[in-house]
């Protein structure tokens, strides 16, 4: 998988080089079943590649796990925070 745990109640998940409906796909389930505790999943989605990935994590993912979603200072990731 490409999900790593970064600390005790966090999950980065890296979707560089997939395509967007896989991506999608992959969140969701993550998403669905993000394991014991976990309380935000950091998505790396990259940016400099077009802004494919970044649009449908910032702009069409939706799911009802999905407290808020944070942009942070790089522009290649985006911060969810769990319901």
């Amino acid at each position: 998988m490409r999900a790593r745990k970064i600390s005790a109640d966090v999950l980065e998940a890296d979707i560089h080089g997939m395509y967007e409906e896989d991506a999608r796909r992959y969140l969701e389930n993550l998403l669905s079943n993000p394991g014991k505790g976990i309380r935000e999943i950091v998505v790396i989605h990259g940016y400099s590649h077009g802004q494919v990935l970044q649009n449908m994590v910032r702009r069409k993912l939706k799911h009802p796990r999905i407290a808020a979603k944070l942009l942070s200072l790089n522009p290649g990731s985006t911060r969810l925070l769990l319901r």
